[in-house]
């Protein structure tokens, strides 16, 4: 049985007083409530432990079953015909073996001015393409930490795409995030309630450390702002895995000393690192040419690159 089939009140534990109070805090549907666990939910609703484990226990069976055991080859079938989320800058798509895979998150890092806003913008227009031009026919939101976001860019992506712009930009919902702890609210509510609501396939967090970086400052904080980070990255994991959606974080750089010289790493340490699917470094190359590096995958070849450009089109091949 999945969630659109059952409400909040079918739930074992959960009476029309209970399923009123989750709906007040921003919890509308089975699906959102088994994202859950028992510590966040007695937190945001002072129930006992003992209602709280039965509650979230029915709830995860209702939405993800009782046997969740798989065999490796039915896994293997699966990811096989995964739909991929296409940049539709043919280097990059073949790189990443055929686009962006869903229930995974991808890390675009790198430098100022090595494309990773500008690839954000391009996936959240392809994403609205249909399937036989490399989107899911879907929308995107935007969770914008550094006023990166740009309206103009999406309207010359989206001519350039054969997109009527005004459709293209009703289509991303941008989200201005003041600080962390707002970025975590919005991510564990407004999220999922666009991705249930309005269509929304794709979710960019650009860029994920920045506030963490501002907020939690000093190497006494920095404990404090690894676990939060760790929290709020493991939330994105959980909705990607849940609701089948493709996820985008960018990232700073860090100049790490090796040896004599100095080597630009991604920031977050090894949290962010373990953390995302596939790692991708960007960097500048001659002239406007960029070029982006697998740093970390599962599936991707280390080391392997792909180079694109930045034109007034968007991100386009060499």
């Amino acid at each position: 049985m999945g969630q659109g089939d059952i409400d909040l009140e079918d739930i074992d534990g959960v009476g029309p007083k209970t399923a009123q109070l989750l709906r007040s805090k921003g919890i509308l549907s089975v699906r959102h409530l088994a994202l859950f666990n028992p510590e966040e939910l007695i937190e945001l609703t002072d129930m006992t432990p003992d209602r709280v484990e039965k509650i979230l226990r029915s709830a995860r069976e209702a939405v993800f079953g009782t046997n969740r055991v798989s065999r490796a080859t039915d896994l293997a079938k699966n990811l096989e015909n995964t739909i991929r989320l296409k940049t539709n800058v043919r280097a990059i798509d073949e790189l990443l073996q055929g686009g962006l895979e869903p229930k995974a998150i991808y890390e675009f890092a790198g430098e100022f001015g090595t494309g990773k806003t500008q690839l954000c913008h391009q996936l959240a227009v392809t994403v609205q393409l249909g399937q036989d031009r490399g989107g899911v026919g879907g929308a995107a939101v935007y969770l914008d930490t550094e006023e990166a976001f740009s309206p103009s860019r999406i309207i010359n992506i989206a001519r350039r795409f054969d997109l009527d712009p005004n459709e293209a930009l009703d289509n991303i919902y941008v989200i201005k995030v003041v600080n962390a702890a707002d970025l975590e609210d919005r991510i564990k509510l407004d999220v999922v309630k666009l991705i249930e609501q309005a269509n929304v396939k794709l979710i960019i967090v650009d860029s994920i450390i920045a506030l963490y970086r501002a907020e939690f400052r000093g190497r006494e904080r920095l404990a404090e702002r690894q676990q939060r980070l760790n929290y709020i990255l493991d939330w994105i994991m959980r909705i990607a895995k849940a609701y089948n959606v493709y996820v985008v974080l960018t990232n700073q750089v860090l100049d790490v000393p090796m040896g004599y010289i100095e080597v630009k790493r991604p920031a977050g340490g090894n949290v962010l690192a373990h953390a995302v699917t596939h790692r991708l470094f960007l960097k500048k190359s001659r002239e406007d040419i960029k070029v982006m590096e697998v740093l970390d995958s599962p599936r991707l070849p280390y080391k392997a690159s792909a180079m694109f450009r930045i034109t007034d089109r968007g991100v386009e091949d060499v």
